[in-house]
């Protein structure tokens, strides 16, 4: 292995978006392009990376720079010195990667690389076959210049890299999303928001362009693959996600009706326009049971975990058995991940929804397929409980019950606005939603009982909640009073 991969690979287990913590990468140069920079003394290039250490393997995208000499304030976002001399930065810090990668996308130019030597240019190491990036500017973009800007990286996020640029000419600032973890065929994030901004809907930010890549992949038909490497939107300055607008309301204990019906509306136009703009298709017994089935699995790997879900699982297995039975929505494009922090509250603009990457941990295939809209109505409603949650942690004088009287009245206003706005009966489809609501709580359920423990009660009262409303279990009000005993346990501890 040359001393590119060497470093990388120590590098890799400190990034956030590295998915497989607590494992040694084995990593393995797929391909490689440069991008051009004026900047002399400086190579900007893009390398893809699989990591076998994981299972199945994650194919990666790692950008970097080569620098003969050290960059200025920037010791912190240094990889390490390569054997062939210079010094190797992550490329998303370091100004000329940012600038290369915005003028590809603004002028829509190519990129392809040569047999990949893990960028190292003594010949060692493994080879890789060639890969390519192409920019493509949205339509509706307006005339831009990447000369200039001043670039940033929007710190916290966990999968994904996104690059801020601020215009120097008084233009729109633009974000760049770029992709850490890479799949074949077309990442709805990109296509569904550009959709969207193309057919002039507000709720999305305005697109800008993205960067699609294709490289070696002896498992497909021809033995290449292709997919989105990076993605271009408008950045919205001042903008604040209704999480935190959620959060500060429920600490202040006011009302989060107003903003939650309006959010409700926002959804149910997002999802008439996804109608209109992709396929549709009736609900088929095979499409039904294939989604209950996963149900099934995904509460069976949770009880196995979780011993206060046990008592609970025939009593949620049928509710998903009467959800089964029932007659479902069509089947359209979907958010997929739906939830208050993939919100935005934009002064003088509508609600907006970002991120429409669908779960992370589905595969690609399963998040491009059409889907149910109660899935993203289910994981709104998950939220505002996971609001009251949090604000009850970090709040242990307010009593929960309150904090839970808050979210119920915001999850009810939501619906409200959704309904007003919606093509889909949520009443008539009641027993169907509820299923939703249950799978996405027993998932947070199983995430809380392997990452954060003290949290598993806030799932769980929304699990015994739903079950109350939805069928007869046991004596539903003493297992919430002691769930919520639970909570206020654990917040003050």
């Amino acid at each position: 292995m040359d001393s590119t991969l060497e470093c990388i690979t120590d590098w890799m287990t400190r990034q956030r978006w590295y998915a497989s913590k607590g494992r040694v990468p084995e990593l393995r140069p797929i391909g490689e392009w440069t991008l051009p920079t004026p900047e002399p003394g400086v190579r900007v290039h893009t390398l893809l990376l699989m990591d076998d250490a994981s299972r199945p393997a994650t194919l990666y995208q790692v950008p970097v720079t080569r620098r003969q000499t050290l960059l200025p304030g920037a010791g912190h976002r240094l990889i390490g010195r390569v054997a062939s001399g210079g010094y190797l930065y992550d490329g998303a810090h370091d100004p000329a990667y940012a600038a290369a990668l915005l003028e590809m996308i603004l002028d829509g130019t190519e990129s392809i690389g040569g047999e990949s030597t893990g960028a190292e240019s003594n010949g060692g190491g493994s080879t890789a076959d060639i890969a390519s990036a192409t920019g493509s500017r949205s339509s509706r973009a307006g005339d831009r210049s990447a000369r200039g800007a001043r670039a940033r990286v929007l710190e916290g996020e966990q999968s994904n890299t996104s690059i801020i640029y601020e215009a120097t000419d008084g233009g729109a600032p633009i974000i760049v999303k770029v992709f850490r973890q890479l799949h074949h065929g077309d990442n709805p994030d990109v296509t569904l928001q550009t959709a969207l901004a193309e057919a002039a809907s507000t709720h999305v930010p305005p697109s800008v362009g993205a960067v699609v890549g294709e490289w070696a992949d002896v498992g497909r038909a021809g033995g290449r693959a292709r997919g989105h490497l990076a993605f271009a939107q408008e950045f919205l300055p001042g903008v604040e996600d209704a999480w935190r607008v959620a959060l500060r309301s429920a600490a202040d204990g006011t009302s989060f009706d107003e903003e939650a019906q309006s959010i409700g509306r926002a959804t149910a136009e997002v999802h008439h326009a996804l109608a209109d703009l992709f396929e549709t298709n009736p609900a088929t017994p095979g499409d039904i049971a294939g989604v209950v089935f996963g149900w099934h699995e995904r509460l069976a790997a949770a009880a196995s975990e979780i011993p206060a879900l046990r008592e609970h699982r025939p009593a949620i297995e049928a509710a998903y058995d009467r959800a089964q039975a029932m007659e479902w929505p069509p089947l359209q494009r979907v958010h997929g991940d739906l939830h208050l922090g993939q919100v935005l509250s934009a002064p003088g603009r509508d609600w907006m929804l970002i991120d429409f990457e669908g779960e992370p941990l589905r595969p690609m295939a399963d998040r491009v397929r059409p889907d149910v809209v109660l899935r993203d109505v289910a994981g709104m409603l998950r939220s505002f409980d996971y609001v009251a949650g949090s604000v009850g942690r970090e709040h242990p004088s307010r009593p929960a019950v309150e904090v839970a009287a808050w979210a119920t009245d915001s999850r009810q206003a939501f619906l409200r606005g959704y309904a007003d706005a919606a093509r889909v009966d949520l009443r008539a489809h009641r027993t169907v939603r509820d299923a939703f609501e249950l799978d996405k709580a027993v998932y947070e359920a199983l995430y809380e009982q392997r990452n954060r423990q003290d949290w598993l009660p806030i799932p769980l009262l929304g699990i015994v909640r739903v079950l109350g409303r939805s069928a007869v279990v046991g004596s539903v009000g003493t297992q919430a009073d002691a769930i919520l005993a639970q909570l206020d346990a654990a917040r003050r501890s």
